[in-house]
């Protein structure tokens, strides 16, 4: 199967074909007990299915870089899940990452000094992960989750007023994923050139285009590759 084939394959809406979809995915893997076979099988699957990104655990970086060459961008996590690692911590996770082949990191805010409403450090947090990443992107997570409205509308403004390239919804690894409200709002309040990415709880192609409707330019998903590959194995 080509990209061809995949793009020609609308979903029942015919709102959007499956290519544009999978264009918008990064497909993860950030399990503790993830094993190198499991990494080798996401990274294939990226590059048949024409995923934005494999995100995978920064110890298989590497690895995985040297395995799959330049066929898909991979992406990694910085002071994952909970945030509450240093600036120092993230940094050098961060410049680690890109200088073993990252393309892309993700890196978790934290969210207690937003509850503390300690926002100038935020700002110096993440601009500082920015610098470490260089020309890499930078995808902010803020685990929407655990955060009132206000500090939702708040968190918008503070990575706005960064130099990240998106803004996302969550790890994953909390009480809940993405939500359409929560991706709705970031489209309000986040600044325009910020990008938006849905993570967590992503399980249809219908979820997927909705949040792609609602601004979405990524979407961190395992389950959507899985789905097409059920409809159109290789």
């Amino acid at each position: 199967m080509n990209s061809t084939d995949i793009d020609g394959v609308r979903n029942s809406n015919e709102n959007i074909n499956i290519g544009e979809i999978l264009s918008k995915v990064d497909h993860t893997l950030l399990s503790p007990v993830a094993t190198w076979e499991e990494i080798k099988k996401l990274c294939d699957e990226g590059a048949a299915y024409g995923v934005a990104s494999v995100c995978i655990p920064a110890s298989y970086v590497s690895q995985a870089r040297d395995y799959i060459g330049n066929q898909v961008k991979i992406c990694t996590v910085a002071g994952f899940p909970n945030g509450y690692s240093t600036t120092a911590v993230k940094c050098f996770e961060a410049e680690d990452a890109v200088k073993n082949g990252a393309d892309e990191i993700d890196a978790v805010i934290n969210i207690g000094w937003l509850k503390d409403k300690k926002y100038a450090e935020l700002i110096s947090e993440i601009n500082e992960i920015k610098r470490a990443c260089g020309e890499k992107l930078l995808k902010i997570i803020v685990e929407t989750c655990l955060l009132t409205e206000e500090e939702k509308i708040s968190i918008c403004k503070i990575v706005s007023s960064s130099s990240a390239d998106y803004i996302k919804t969550s790890t994953g690894f909390s009480s809940s994923g993405a939500t359409f409200h929560d991706v709705e709002l970031f489209s309000k309040y986040a600044s325009p050139r910020l990008k938006i990415k849905a993570a967590g709880g992503i399980s249809s192609i219908e979820d997927a285009e909705r949040f792609i409707s609602l601004g979405a330019s990524r979407l961190g998903t395992s389950r959507i590759v899985k789905i097409v590959k059920e409809k159109m194995p290789l």
